[in-house]
């Protein structure tokens, strides 16, 4: 099983089934959250659905701007296009049983995003810089996509930005070290 890192947030991955096992149908993993992580920046996903059972410990989760916590052997379920962040505020590890449905690329968004913090190519929150994003919303936009600004906003400035992050040299899909 492949296991991930993401030294910014603190966030353990244990891929149990890839997109690549299941045909596309499910991505499960297991994920790991430090004590008092930090509040991630809210996002949906168009396509795919969620489930988040808590294994041990304690995950906020915010859902269309509610907040709810959620503790041991309870499940969380955030459907297509449902704006959300989760994170652990308690003193304590968190782990979750996390499934997407269908898997789509967010095997490799996260291992891109975790590859690109662990190399300092990020903030101490683990996000990176505009041109990175600029390049990663339009390769991944049909798995993950920023809550604010309003996606079709989004998408015309990334478009007028993107050349420019190419001849930066940002790419989105060139880190193969990530997700090889």
């Amino acid at each position: 099983m492949d296991i991930i890192q993401n030294v910014k947030t603190g966030q353990t991955l244990r891929f149990i089934q890839t997109g690549k096992e299941t045909n596309g149908c499910l991505l499960e993993m297991e994920a790991t959250f430090r004590p008092f992580s930090q509040e991630p920046l809210e996002h949906y996903h168009p396509y795919q659905a969620e489930e988040f059972m808590v294994m041990k410990g304690e995950l906020t989760v915010k859902i269309n701007g509610l907040l709810r916590k959620f503790t041991d052997g309870e499940t969380v379920y955030i459907p297509a296009n449902t704006v959300h962040a989760m994170w652990n505020s308690s003193e304590g590890l968190t782990v979750v049983n996390w499934k997407v449905q269908p898997a789509l690329k967010t095997e490799q968004f996260l291992k891109t995003a975790a590859g690109l913090a662990n190399d300092g190519k990020t903030n101490e929150s683990g996000i990176p810089g505009l041109w990175q994003v600029v390049v990663l919303s339009r390769r991944y936009a049909d798995s993950f996509r920023l809550a604010k600004p309003p996606y079709w906003l989004q998408r015309s400035i990334f478009a007028l930005l993107a050349p420019f992050s190419f001849l930066l040299g940002y790419r989105a899909s060139a880190y193969r070290k990530y997700t090889d």
